[in-house]
C-alpha cells in the first residue's frame, strides 16, 4: 500500500479503525452542533504544494488543499475516491472524518520562498473546499494566504461556502501585489435539491451573495456552474433561473459542467438515487455506462444551451452596481448552514 510507511498504527497492528497516515496524528471531536458525528485527524504533512499530474483534465499546474474529506457532504463529489487511499470509504468516512494538514501555512511559506520554486499559479478548492466547516476553527487559510502575498505569488479559489469573506483583508492586500481570482460554486439554484445533495453547504443564494461581495470588493469572481445534474436540474425552465441569478449577481463569468461520475462518487451516487430517484437509475446507466462523463453529445446541447443563457442574461457584463439591484421580491436565503457563524 502506498501509505503503508505512515501508519498511525505500529507494523503488524492490525486494526481496521486506523487511518493511513502520519503517526502522531492526533484525533480530535468536537461536540458542537456543527461537528456532531465527526472527527477529525491533526497531521504534520511532509509537503502541501501539489503538481498535478499532467493527464489531469484541469486548466491548472499546482495546488494547495489543506483538508483531506469534507463536510460539505454532496453526493455527488468527484473527490470521494481519495479517501480510500487512506483506508477510509468513500461514502460517510469521506463526509464525516477529515483530515486536517495543521502545518499547512508553515509547509507554504517554507515551499514558496525556496529557490526551486517558479512562482506559478496554484489552485485552491480544487479537490476538497479550502472553506468548509472546519476551516472555521483551525483557520488555516490565513495562514496560506498570508504566505502566498507576502510571497507576490498568484492563486486562485474555488468555493461552495461564504467563509472565504472572513479573509477578504488578506485576498485584497495578496490582489494589491499579484493576480488573485475566485469561483464560487453554484450548480442549480433549487433549494430542495440543496438540500437534497449538498446538505452541508450554505444555500445557493448565499453563495451568490458571496460572490457579489468579492466583486464589489475588487476581487474578480465568477461561479463555476457545476454539477449540472442530470434528469434533475437540466431543464430548461431549471438551467435558465439559475443563469439569471448568476448574472443578477454580478459574476465576472460562468463556466458550465455537467455532472461527471468518478469511481467513488459513482457509487455513492447510485445508491443516493436508487434510494431517492429510482425511476432514473436506467437513464444514468444509459447516460454513464461507458465511464466517468456523460456523452458529449449531451455535454454540447447542456453546456450550449448555458452559454446562450449566459448571454441573454449578460453574464460578465454586470457591474457591482448592477449586482446589488436584485428584486425585493425575492426571499431571503435561509440561515441554516451559514458558515460564517462558526468563527
Amino acid at each position: 500500500m502506498r501509505w503503508d510507511n505512515l501508519r498511525l498504527a505500529a507494523p503488524g497492528q492490525d486494526d481496521p479503525a486506523v487511518p493511513l497516515f502520519a503517526r502522531g496524528a492526533v484525533t480530535r471531536t468536537f461536540y458542537t452542533p456543527e461537528f456532531k458525528g465527526m472527527t477529525f485527524y491533526e497531521i504534520q504533512a511532509r509537503s502541501i504544494i501539489n503538481k498535478v499530474p499532467g493527464a489531469s483534465r484541469v486548466p491548472f499546474e499546482y495546488t494547495i488543499n489543506p483538508y483531506r474529506g469534507c463536510s460539505h457532504r454532496c453526493v455527488y463529489c468527484f473527490a470521494r475516491k481519495t479517501h480510500e487511499y487512506l483506508d477510509m470509504d468513500a461514502g460517510a468516512d469521506f463526509d464525516s472524518r477529515i483530515v486536517v494538514k495543521v502545518n499547512a501555512a508553515e509547509l507554504a511559506r517554507k515551499e514558496l520562498a525556496a529557490p526551486r520554486w517558479g512562482g506559478h499559479h496554484i489552485a485552491m478548492g480544487t479537490n476538497v473546499d479550502c472553506y468548509q466547516r472546519a476551516e472555521g476553527r483551525y483557520r488555516l487559510m490565513r495562514g496560506i494566504l498570508a504566505a502566498l502575498r507576502d510571497a507576490a505569488n498568484p492563486f486562485s479559489v474555488l468555493t461552495k461556502g461564504t467563509l472565504i469573506l472572513r479573509d477578504l483583508d488578506l485576498l485584497t492586500e495578496a490582489a494589491g501585489v499579484t493576480d488573485v481570482s475566485a469561483d464560487v460554486s453554484v450548480g442549480f439554484v433549487d433549494a430542495g435539491m440543496w438540500r437534497a445533495v449538498e446538505a452541508g453547504t450554505p444555500h445557493p443564494r448565499r453563495r451568490l451573495e458571496t460572490c457579489a461581495t468579492l466583486n464589489d470588493n475588487g476581487i474578480a469572481c465568477g461561479v463555476l456552474m457545476a454539477p449540472i445534474l442530470p434528469y434533475l436540474t437540466d431543464s430548461p425552465a431549471q438551467l435558465e433561473r439559475t443563469v439569471k441569478e448568476i448574472a443578477e449577481a454580478g459574476a465576472t463569468h460562468l463556466a458550465p459542467i455537467v455532472l461527471h461520475l468518478r469511481p467513488g462518487a459513482r457509487e455513492w451516487w447510485l445508491g443516493w438515487l436508487s434510494r431517492e430517484h429510482p425511476q432514473l437509475v436506467p437513464r444514468y446507466l444509459e447516460l454513464y455506462g461507458r465511464g466517468a462523463y456523460a456523452p458529449k453529445t449531451y455535454q454540447a446541447r447542456v453546456t450550449g444551451l448555458v452559454k446562450e443563457l449566459a448571454e441573454r442574461h449578460g453574464v460578465g457584463r454586470a457591474t457591482p452596481a448592477m449586482a446589488r439591484r436584485v428584486p425585493p421580491r425575492r426571499p431571503p436565503a435561509p440561515a441554516e448552514p451559514e458558515q460564517l457563524r462558526l468563527l
